[in-house]
């Protein structure tokens, strides 16, 4: 049984969800991930402006008339979530949090498989796999993932990237999607997104909050590990600490994806996840 609390959070995310996909977020995810091929459906009387090759002369001649062969794109995609529920994605200063970011983000791009008729899967992921939910069809089974990311206690705190992209890889049988949902604030993963990307289509989804890369300049400040429970104190109005800082939150990320391959784009919790999602797919649409 659900609490109240999770259950409004979870009807917030359908209304909200609801919105953006109505607004073309379907539409670019089909353009964007293409089936596995075409088809045939039917074949139906030739009109002017159709491809001369698509016509099937045994049927035009058994008729006397030009019929063309119609065909439609065959799917029958898998996409697979891979959402880091580690302790840093309970990080949020004046802004949400990353793990709702998360959810929310996991949660258009479930729907937009479903109504695409794709199966989709998640693995919930800390220090361990926390959770597999095996890919399948529907508006329910969706839902069904979004539930989970929201009502979920994870046993662990720390961050496997790689186990995770590990597992991905043995339960992902035939070429699929795998969207990795994560802040990337780990090491030792570049090696299996790698592997994991000359299979599957791999896209990275970065989430982080401002005051993880601007830290403020307000001389001493205390720091905790959300993963680790480890506390420092540092100097945040020296200039070298604030960049290195910032160097910790993004920039190793961003050199592992250019190095495998993997298309990625970053989130701020301070911005709605609508424009930088539409503007990933416009760009990966462009380049096809």
């Amino acid at each position: 049984m659900l609490d109240r609390e999770t259950f409004r959070r979870i009807r917030r995310i359908q209304i909200r969800t609801r919105t953006i996909l109505e607004s073309g977020v379907v539409g670019a995810y089909h353009a964007v991930f293409k089936g596995r091929g075409m088809e045939f459906a039917e074949v139906r009387e030739y009109t002017p402006g159709d491809d001369v090759r698509t016509i099937d002369w045994n049927v035009t001649a058994r008729l006397g008339a030009p019929y063309v062969k119609k065909f439609v794109e065959e799917r029958d995609l898998t996409l697979l979530l891979l959402v880091d529920l580690s302790g840093s994605q309970g990080f949020g200063s004046q802004y949400i949090l990353k793990r709702d970011y998360a959810a929310e983000l996991a949660a258009v791009l479930a729907f937009s498989a479903v109504a695409n008729h794709d199966r989709v899967g998640a693995v919930l992921f800390t220090d361990r796999v926390e959770q597999y939910v095996a890919p399948a069809r529907g508006h329910d089974h969706a839902l069904r993932i979004v539930r989970d990311l929201l009502a979920l206690q994870p046993q662990g705190r720390g961050t496997d990237l790689a186990q995770a992209l590990r597992f991905a890889r043995r339960v992902m049988k035939r070429r699929g999607i795998v969207a990795v949902i994560s802040d990337f604030q780990t090491e030792g993963y570049e090696r299996a997104l790698g592997i994991l990307r000359r299979r599957h289509d791999v896209i990275a989804l970065q989430l982080w909050d401002p005051h993880e890369h601007e830290a403020p300049a307000a001389g001493l400040v205390a720091l905790l590990d959300p993963e680790t429970g480890e506390r420092v104190v540092v100097d945040a109005s020296d200039p070298e600490v604030r960049r290195r800082l910032r160097a910790t939150t993004l920039e190793p990320a961003r050199d592992a994806f250019r190095r495998t391959g993997v298309d990625a784009v970053a989130f701020s919790t301070a911005q709605s996840y609508e424009r930088p999602l539409a503007a990933f797919f416009k760009k990966r649409e462009r380049r096809r």
